[in-house]
């Protein structure tokens, strides 16, 4: 059922969509709708799953928008095959054709423009268009989603190829189409899991240590917020100006953009992984399965810790950036050695003769 690989007259590499297969002696034929429907299916559930674990602010972003975009139109896809399925192979080969080729091709043209413009995103946090209000962002961000669809859209019309072919294998012949996958998604994985295991080696015999510092930064970090509504690690400015961070400790602890990779890793090492294994098994997958929920919420915490990175060195730990599942703050502090203090009051200028607590 899954698309296989197969060589066109000018020797270039193409991917196929098996549509049917007809035994030539006994005319037996097996069909393949069902299947990618069945495919499409449990796509649509991983996407609902990853997106509610992962995107805490929905619709604050460009990159949640994009999600909920992308499940949307795998929804549409669903129907569409839904609809085939049931009005019976007479009808839908032709079809199937059309919507596996045109679809594929529209997916693959997402990862490129969602990365740049998620990225300026990122970066328009600490100008004036990140202060907007709720509304503004949320329209900002719809409408560039369109954008990027109306872009896919176009390049569905220009290189989707939905003519339906048949190969011939002796007693075997079979009905397949061209589908697409997204190259830059595959160069994606392989670059960003090459480069975190690089990164891991110099550090290995350290790495147990600082992870279990940084779950001990992480829970204390809850226990606060849970007690309090003020946050965590918040420094205090003197008369002068200067900010009051907290002490450091002795011990050796990871540089800033280590820790930062380590708090990356954590989150998606196994997501890395499992794509890698996939790749090294020959299993490819067209781009209408590779964009889905979960890579983009890879990119989006590869975009913004990116930011945060260069950002911490005039702004520290407080830096906004959109919604991700990377705790970029306590691995901040763990790359500064920060070590968790008791609460203590402290008069806060800003509340008039009101004390605060402020946890330094």
């Amino acid at each position: 059922m899954l698309p296989d690989s197969a060589a066109s007259p000018d020797s270039t590499v193409i991917m196929l969509g098996v549509i049917v297969q007809k035994d030539v002696l006994t005319g037996c034929h097996v069909e393949n709708t069902d299947k990618y429907l069945i495919l499409m299916l449990l796509k649509l559930g991983l996407d609902i799953a990853a997106f509610f674990l992962c995107c805490r602010k929905r619709f604050s972003s460009f990159i949640s928008m994009c999600s909920v975009s992308v499940m949307l139109a795998d929804l549409v896809v669903v129907v569409l095959l839904a609809s085939m399925w049931f009005l019976g192979p007479e009808r839908y080969l032709l079809s199937l054709c059309i919507v596996l080729a045109k679809v594929s091709a529209a997916y693959e043209a997402l990862p490129l423009p969602v990365m740049g413009l998620g990225l300026l995103d990122c970066c328009l946090e600490h100008s004036r268009l990140g202060k907007q209000n709720a509304f503004c962002k949320f329209l900002r961000n719809a409408v560039l989603t369109l954008l990027v669809w109306m872009l896919g859209v176009v390049c569905s019309f220009v290189y989707g190829r939905s003519d339906l072919m048949e190969l011939d294998y002796g007693r075997i012949r079979t009905l397949v189409c061209e589908v697409r996958k997204s190259e830059l998604i595959v160069y994606f994985i392989w670059g960003l899991f090459t480069a975190v295991v690089c990164a891991m080696i110099p550090f290995w015999s350290m790495i147990p240590q600082w992870v279990k510092e940084a779950e001990r930064l992480s829970a204390a970090r809850e226990e606060l917020q849970n007690e309090s509504s003020d946050l965590l690690f918040t420094s205090t400015k003197t008369k002068s100006g200067e900010e009051n961070y907290p002490e450091e400790t002795v011990q050796p602890f990871p540089p800033l953009w280590f820790s930062l990779t380590l708090g990356f890793s954590l989150t998606w090492m196994p997501y890395l992984s499992v794509s890698v294994a996939c790749m090294l098994s020959g299993f490819t997958t067209p781009a209408y399965i590779t964009v889905n929920v979960l890579w983009l919420e890879c990119a989006n915490s590869l975009l913004t810790g990116m930011v945060f990175w260069a950002n911490s060195k005039t702004r520290g730990p407080y830096s906004q950036l959109p919604e991700n599942v990377c705790l970029w703050h306590v691995f901040w502090h763990l790359s500064k050695g920060t070590q968790q203090q008791l609460p203590i009051a402290v008069f806060n200028p800003s509340k008039g003769k009101r004390n605060t607590l402020l946890y330094l």
